[in-house]
């Protein structure tokens, strides 16, 4: 199979000869075989794993994202990525860095909220005037 990991602002990797990749969804990990149908996945923050035929199994830590495959060919599309890193080092970076990020996320969406309500509610206003 080919992988490619795709970032929104760069190829984060593209790799061939992959045997085998075992990736989080929210209900639970599942193995993709070059034989296996064409599908998609919804991914959760967690580790990505995959097997090429020149390679020891590598590990991949991912934010939440999509991976489809389609015959050969795997994508898998995420907002952040981290490799090259052992794998116990990887679980503390979804746990630090990513679960970070969502946090931000949240508080930013929080913010945009009262803010779209703050505006609204001077419309109403400048309407009534």
């Amino acid at each position: 199979m080919q992988l490619k990991i795709l970032l929104p602002s760069r190829i984060f990797a593209a790799i061939t000869h992959v045997k085998r990749i075992v990736a989080e969804t929210a209900t639970g990990q599942y193995g993709f075989l070059p034989q296996r149908l064409d599908c998609t996945a919804a991914l959760v923050p967690g580790i990505l794993s995959y097997e090429t035929t020149d390679a020891d199994v590598v590990y991949i830590a991912i934010d939440q994202g999509v991976m489809v495959k389609t015959g050969e060919i795997v994508v898998v599309s995420v907002r952040n990525a981290i490799g090259g890193a052992h794998l116990g080092k990887l679980h503390e970076a979804v746990d630090q860095e990513f679960k970070l990020l969502s946090e931000n996320e949240k508080n930013v969406k929080q913010v945009m909220a009262k803010m779209e309500s703050s505006f609204m509610l001077r419309l109403l206003r400048f309407q009534e005037h």
